[in-house]
């Protein structure tokens, strides 16, 4: 457990980054351009979103399990996802841009769209590679992947959007700068520009693609499921309920960074692993922890909602104070989903998560196209909650089965639940 928790401390930092790049980032967006702008945003971003899911076709996944397995070598894995990165970029591309432009409300200015589309060749090319370090369990590299952007994202959005008053375009450009300096430093100073070539080998594609698509899918319906709201809302009602929404969602996106975190853990060790049953106990425990202080934070941001949105984002994004207080429910429950369908993932059966999100995405479709013309962004915000609540009940279940250890075991605490916290609070006292 010691090697864990240095693990969880190590991503931890990193996720504490990425949260305070972030949220000052969506403060000075949501302050300088109102819930109008905002909502054109995030109706232009959530495609380029979602087919990072469909786009990545599980690449990352799929390159941490064969590493981390020993089953191809770091060269051959390297070579593979340079091929495939090429010719998923442009496949990413062509269908955002087509979905954009003729499906978005906002996809009127063709400059906006291109902008939007830009980032998608540099995040996948820095995802495909971030599982060559999961795979190695280098976590410290994994985590500098993931944080750098976000400083620089913040650091060209205050120059572009609150110094030059670029509006809209410039917070689009800061969201190209960040990905593209991932990707130049990954090219050259982790060599892979060695690894682009003609040469392939269809063995290892084949292989990576029929293990990486279950994934892509998988991650797929599950972004589905998060983002299907954003753009019901972009047809079904205007560009301020977006904005509205998508600054309610924001906050809870933050609480979800701790079971992000334990999930990048227990991915990478679960790919690992030479004893599934005892893993999955310890998963179990940490699933048991998280709960617990997400529930926490739960009931601290509804108890304080209305102070923190209007602090952050002002008085013109009070209606999120609902959207944040409707969703919480569910994000705490979701909490179950996102720490165990790691470890199943890392067991190479990401196929497993589809049975629970598929009928919970179904569900959150149609109680949007009810909800979202009476009650607009809060309606959204109910239809998440309930599917959210139906997606952790079925899960749990199907988890149950995979690993043999019953429902009552995985969510019963136990005293031995709290010794890892106690072991941190006598070492700080120390």
């Amino acid at each position: 457990m010691n090697s864990f928790l240095k693990d969880i401390f190590s991503v931890g930092v990193s996720k504490v980054l990425i949260i305070v790049f972030g949220l000052t980032t969506s403060i000075i967006v949501a302050r300088v351009l109102g819930p109008e702008r905002n909502g054109i945003i995030a109706a232009l971003l959530v495609y380029p979103s979602l087919f990072m899911s469909i786009g990545s076709l599980g690449i990352r996944q799929s390159t941490t399990y064969f590493l981390g397995k020993g089953i191809f070598t770091e060269n051959e894995v390297k070579k593979a996802i340079t091929q495939i990165w090429f010719i998923t970029t442009v496949f990413s591309v062509i269908v955002c841009f087509i979905l954009i432009r003729y499906f978005s409300k906002s996809g009127e200015n063709l400059w906006l769209v291109l902008l939007a589309l830009m980032p998608i060749p540099f995040k996948l090319f820095n995802t495909y590679n971030s599982g060559i370090f999961l795979g190695k369990n280098e976590i410290s590299s994994f985590n500098k992947i993931n944080w750098i952007p976000t400083a620089l994202i913040l650091l060209v959005t205050a120059v572009l959007v609150l110094w030059l008053s670029f509006g809209i375009s410039g917070y689009l450009i800061a969201m190209i700068a960040g990905p593209a300096f991932i990707s130049l430093v990954l090219l050259f100073k982790n060599k892979f520009i060695k690894a682009f070539g003609f040469d392939f080998n269809w063995v290892i594609i084949k292989r990576m693609l029929s293990l990486g698509v279950v994934y892509a899918i998988a991650l797929l319906v599950i972004n589905l499921n998060y983002r299907i709201d954003v753009i019901l809302l972009d047809r079904l009602s205007s560009a301020f309920e977006t904005g509205i929404y998508s600054k309610g969602v924001s906050v809870t996106e933050y609480l979800w960074q701790i079971p992000m975190l334990l999930s990048t853990i227990v991915f990478a060790r679960s790919a690992v692993s030479k004893n599934d049953m005892a893993f999955s106990i310890k998963v179990a425990q940490l699933l048991r922890l998280s709960v617990l202080i997400i529930g926490i934070g739960a009931l601290l941001l509804f108890l304080l909602s209305k102070q923190i949105i209007v602090l952050m984002y002002g008085e013109a994004f009070v209606n999120s104070v609902l959207v944040l207080n409707v969703l919480l429910p569910g994000v705490v429950l979701l909490t179950i989903f996102k720490v165990i369908n790691m470890d199943l993932s890392g067991k190479g059966k990401p196929w497993v998560s589809l049975k629970a999100m598929l009928p919970a995405l179904a569900i959150n479709v149609v109680l949007n196209f009810i909800f979202i013309p009476q009650q607009g962004a809060s309606g959204a915000a109910l239809a998440s909650t309930i599917s959210y609540t139906i997606a952790a009940i079925l899960f749990i279940h199907f988890y149950s089965k995979e690993v043999s250890i019953p429902v009552k075991e995985i969510l019963g605490y136990k005293k031995s639940d709290f010794k890892p916290i106690i072991q941190i609070l006598k070492k700080v006292k120390k």
